[in-house]
């Protein structure tokens, strides 16, 4: 396996169809944004916090991982570069957002980025994810005739200000059935099905940017989101710790679920 490191994004390459996406799990606020933000930002706690840990086995079913190294707080890889909103309607946060996910505004009075300072960081950062993901799955499409895109998130299980209630365990987007074909989505949903975890297909949580804009079934390559509680594999507050025992739950089903992406010929 190949590993290349750039300053924006960690790039493990493997041989297989599959993509693993996990646009959120960066931690880094570059040390020039960081007087901008309130003093809380600093600890990133809309994070996906340890799912790079979580899915490290996916590297033994041969996927490609794109994991990337700084903050949604300063721009967020899976919203469209033209910042508008993924649900209309609902509470959205930006492409570079200004607030947690409570509401309560991320910078100081009168620092969030103006327009120069978005496009500059659309630039600098979510420019290059995005290249090296189209690439990933260019070259898995062109190895074997198409490719498997699984984005991965995770977020705290009640988030009133996002939505009502508590989450189920876990949501798979395809928006609405676009971004892959049927046939596999029916797979992954009865996977979950299957398992003793709640779960919601094409939900609250429909897929973001990655999973509609990438997720192109007519052309070969078929997306999905999963978006599951963080209260699966560790805590939902800080200190934000994995709990290994909690995760070793739930990691044979997320293996299962990418192995049933695996075994998926398209037609």
């Amino acid at each position: 396996m190949s590993h290349s490191t750039d300053p924006v994004f960690d790039l493990r390459q493997g041989s297989s169809p599959l993509v693993l996406s996990l646009p959120h799990v960066g931690t880094a606020i570059p040390e020039t944004l960081r007087p901008s933000y309130v003093a809380r930002a600093l600890d990133v706690e809309d994070t996906d916090w340890h799912l790079d840990r979580l899915y490290d086995f996916a590297a033994s079913l041969g996927a490609t991982a794109l994991v990337p190294r700084y903050s949604r707080y300063v721009i967020d890889l899976n919203r469209p570069p033209d910042d508008t909103p993924m649900y209309p309607g609902a509470s959205n946060t930006e492409l570079c957002p200004t607030r947690f996910f409570n509401g309560e505004p991320l910078y100081r009075e009168g620092a969030a980025p103006d327009a120069a300072e978005v496009e500059r960081r659309r630039t600098r950062y979510w420019q290059p994810y995005h290249d090296a993901l189209r690439n990933a799955l260019q070259a898995a499409r062109e190895r074997h005739g198409y490719a498997l895109l699984w984005d991965g998130h995770s977020i705290r299980s009640q988030i009133p200000w996002l939505f009502d209630g508590k989450l189920p365990d876990l949501n798979l987007g395809t928006a609405s059935g676009a971004s892959c074909a049927a046939g596999l989505r029916e797979r992954l949903a009865q996977r979950m099905q299957a398992s003793a975890f709640t779960h919601a297909t094409d939900g609250r949580f429909k897929g973001g940017y990655i999973t509609r804009h990438y997720g192109k079934p007519e052309q070969r390559i078929h997306a999905v989101q999963m978006e599951m509680c963080q209260s699966l594999y560790m805590q939902e507050v800080p200190p934000f710790a994995y709990l290994p025992a909690s995760a070793a739950n739930v990691q044979p089903l997320l293996r299962q679920m990418l192995e049933t992406m695996l075994d998926w010929k398209p037609q």
